[in-house]
């Protein structure tokens, strides 16, 4: 991204609203306090008095300073706005965590330089989540990309969860903060409606700079007794003080008139992310050893190359990840976070919202387990995007155990909605990232005593140990089995010729979808080859392959499952030294399969 030219701001004359505008606004603010009063008495829940601080500058940013259509809340020119509550206009659901600045650069990054639209991005964010380092992240990305269409409110209302925050009431301290970030920011009482006005004005005429509001308001606004006192977070009104708190609040009421936005301007392009194809099929040869995550970087150039929406964000792993492939081929379309994995997950968020972008996260797995917060949010906010992690296990060999991911399975099976894929080959990451593959069955006959079950490395660990099982085997091509896809099947015909065990034959299944699992593929293969599993994961047993295998058998008491993973505190090393350290070789597997058929 070029350098950003110096800030300046649009000559134009600032509108002043009329006395019956602000006073109708006056008005607005204390009905959403009521809103929030009755509704959370209801619920006997939720936050009334943060509600109160915030209610000026919600009537203010609704009612007249944002473009949108109120009948069409998910039309793509409305100006967008992200806060914590789950809402129809709120496009990311953050909670009151401090995502949703994150989310924000990611809907302005793709206003401004995908869409190139005219809608504004506003973020409303409390005192207390600015606390959250990944906020600072986000500030620091929206000034490095010159977001002058997002705006951030932060609601400085002094009280936090348990008590006072630190800088209680000093707002020049977030002043200070912001401009250090390189925004443009504007101090403001958030209790006047006039200044609200002037100051959102005066926002949306800045370029080449992303805008902080610092609001100074008094949680529990209008309620007596409850204003600006601790103790009363997340707490409802009493009910018996209900019908006196309403009551003062509507003697203030002085119109019983509202103010309809404006409509937004239709300027964003019509774009479409569904149906999309490969442009060409795989091209690798039979034999080649590619690393999967070359292939990745690859797939994602050529599925570049099959839609204009098709992005890609790293946090500065990219000649690590190979995502650098996409960079060279769509520079355009690829978003630098550096190491802010938290902040890139988020804008991701924010990228895929309304459908605007099919956004792939990359970097090293190990790195996000950072953000499973952000990851766990986007799935409650019925997020889609796509997330490639790479140096999974300890077969990442020499880069040490920082960067070993042995944990991200059991993170990411954890996620509600979310499909989890394991390719093991440069053919199946490719299908990998253009769509969703089935399980499949890859080495095969009606000998087998024991079913393997093997996932990325652990598969080529997996075959190996097939090979040494059967060596008087002959290796021929056959079809494919019923969930096979795209690449033929591997069936061994064999002869018998191991030591004193011998006819063993194994079946050794390729997991590539671990969410979901094709439970009917497992089962119909353990009860073929005499119940007997054995799951190998270069992975922590927890929460792992052989924990959600043995889940999906565990209504059948014939079937056994023998688990296989990285038990202990991994090390740096040899990749092939490694997997034989800690017991997911090909010989650990011979050993279990020999062991599990003594039994």
């Amino acid at each position: 991204m070029a350098d950003a030219a110096p800030s300046t701001a649009r000559v134009e004359e600032e509108p002043k609203p009329d006395s019956k505008t602000l006073q109708i606004l006056r008005d607005m603010a204390n009905r959403l306090r009521i809103h929030a009063i009755r509704a959370t008495c209801a619920l006997s829940s939720s936050h009334p008095a943060s509600s109160s601080s915030a209610a000026e500058i919600m009537a203010v940013l609704f009612f007249h300073t944002m473009r949108y259509k109120r009948e069409d809340p998910n039309n793509q020119d409305n100006d967008r706005f992200v806060h914590s509550k789950r809402l129809p206009f709120v496009d990311v659901a953050t909670r009151w965590f401090g995502q949703g600045l994150g989310a924000a650069c990611g809907m302005a990054y793709t206003g401004k330089y995908f869409d190139k639209a005219s809608y504004r991005v506003y973020c409303l964010l409390g005192d207390a989540e600015s606390s959250q380092g990944y906020v600072w992240e986000a500030l620091a990305f929206a000034s490095h990309y010159s977001l002058d269409n997002l705006v951030a409110i932060f609601d400085v209302n002094r009280l936090g969860h348990s008590g006072a925050l630190p800088p209680e009431h000093c707002i020049d301290v977030y002043q200070k903060r912001c401009e250090a970030f390189g925004w443009n920011t504007y101090v403001v009482d958030g209790r006047d409606v006039e200044a609200l006005c002037q100051v959102f004005w005066r926002a949306n005429q800045v370029k080449n700079k992303p805008t902080a509001i610092v609001a100074k308001t008094f949680k529990g606004r209008g309620i007596p007794s409850v204003e600006d006192t601790e103790s009363w977070h997340g707490k409802p009104m009493p009910k018996e003080r209900i019908d006196a708190i309403i009551k003062l609040i509507e003697s203030q009421i002085e119109t019983n008139r509202s103010l309809d936005p404006k409509p937004p301007i239709e300027d964003s392009p019509l774009i479409s992310i569904l149906g999309i194809e490969m442009i060409s099929p795989p091209a690798y040869a039979v034999g080649e050893k590619v690393a999967t995550r070359k292939a990745c970087g690859l797939a994602l150039a050529k599925l570049g190359h099959a839609n204009d929406r098709v992005i890609v964000l790293d946090g500065d792993t990219k000649n690590s990840t190979f995502s650098d492939i996409f960079k060279k081929e769509h520079p355009e379309r690829f978003i630098e976070c550096f190491i802010a994995e938290q902040n890139m997950v988020s804008v991701a968020l924010g990228c895929a919202t309304h459908d605007r972008t099919v956004a792939f996260v990359s970097t090293f797995a190990a790195f996000l387990t950072r953000a499973f917060d952000q990851i766990r949010m986007g799935a409650i906010s019925q997020s889609s995007i796509n997330l490639i992690g790479s140096h999974c296990g300890v077969s990442a060999g020499e880069d040490g155990p920082s960067q070993m991911a042995l944990e991200d399975l059991a993170m990411f099976r954890a996620i509600p909605n979310c499909t989890v894929f394991y390719p093991s080959d440069a053919i199946s990451t490719e299908h990998a990232v253009f769509l969703a593959a089935n399980t499949k069955v890859i080495r095969h006959s009606v000998d087998d005593k024991v079913t393997v079950i093997g996932a990325g490395v652990t598969l080529h660990e997996a075959l190996a140990a097939a090979e040494d099982l059967s060596k008087q085997g002959q290796l021929v091509v056959g079809e494919n089995g019923s969930l096979g896809w795209a690449e033929v099947g591997l069936i061994f015909i064999h002869k018998p010729g191991y030591c004193c065990f011998p006819d063993i034959f194994i079946r050794v299944i390729d997991l590539f979808t671990i969410k979901p699992l094709d439970i009917v593929t497992i089962i119909s293969s353990a009860k073929a080859t005499g119940g007997h599993i054995i799951t190998v994961e270069d992975h922590c047993p927890e929460g792992g392959i052989g924990e959600a295998v043995a889940a999906a058998v565990s209504m059948d008491p014939d079937i056994s499952v023998h688990q296989l993973a990285v038990r202990g505190i991994p090390r740096s090393g040899m990749s092939s030294e490694l997997l034989d350290l800690f017991g997911v070789s090909a010989r650990h597997i011979i050993m279990a399969v020999k062991c599990m058929l003594m039994n």
